[in-house]
């Protein structure tokens, strides 16, 4: 079964402008992906507490901004938006409030190979990536990448094990038949949690979507010998 690549995850030329227009709508689709998105956005909000409220953070990648909204609650912060995909931003910056994208400035790049110079942003805030890379050398790649733009802390999420949800997707995996091409992966946690310390992170906290039934967590990771100025 084959993982992503290191550099460009396979399916990322998908997302043109009617994909990125889909992606935008998809999160409004009906009542669960609504409560879906909204326990999302409450574990976006205790995680930057916990990061210390950050003045200026990295969204990458930031599709078309679900969380642009989140991150501007606070009036004095700079949303430096990134991904790979342009019209997924341009797409964010038509369809967003514009006065939350008052506060963002986009850069169009890769997540492994990022444009900035090292420490540039106090914080990065890194959704929904994680789990389409199935290889722990491409999860290092990223990790690193995020530990050299980053003054102080990372804020990741990815599918772990140990949980109903992690346990049903191994039943159903197990009866699939086996397929050429996999772009969702249960890291288990003992091995993320050691890939981020061998990527330089101490953990200070994470948040479950929902505590032994989802498999979605968030971290909270600092940079070893972090100071934000």
């Amino acid at each position: 079964m084959k993982s992503t690549t290191s550099t460009e995850l396979l399916f990322s030329s998908k997302y043109d402008e009617t994909h990125a227009q889909a992606y935008f709508e998809k999160h409004h689709d009906g009542f669960w992906r609504k409560l879906s998105d909204w326990r999302d956005k409450h574990v976006a909000r205790k995680a930057l507490k916990i990061a210390g409220e950050p003045p200026i953070v990295l969204d990458v990648p930031c599709g078309t901004g679900r969380f642009w909204p989140v991150l501007a609650e606070h009036e004095e912060r700079t949303i430096l938006a990134c991904d790979l995909s342009q019209a997924m931003i341009d797409t964010g910056l038509k369809l967003r409030d514009p006065i939350v994208t008052e506060q963002v400035v986009t850069l169009q790049s890769s997540a492994f190979d990022i444009h900035l110079e090292s420490n540039s942003v106090h914080s990065v805030f890194c959704i929904r990536l994680l789990h389409h890379l199935g290889k722990s050398d491409d999860r290092l790649r990223l990790l690193r990448e995020l530990h050299r733009v980053t003054r102080s802390t990372v804020i990741i999420s990815l599918w772990v094990d140990g949980n109903f949800k992690a346990w049903k997707r191994q039943k159903l995996e197990q009866e699939r038949t086996q397929r050429d091409y996999q772009n969702r992966f249960v890291i288990p946690r003992e091995v993320a949690e050691q890939e981020f310390r061998e990527a330089g992170f101490n953990i200070k906290a994470h948040i479950d979507f929902l505590p032994k039934y989802a498999m979605w967590r968030t971290y909270v990771l600092e940079k070893n010998g972090a100071g934000y100025y």
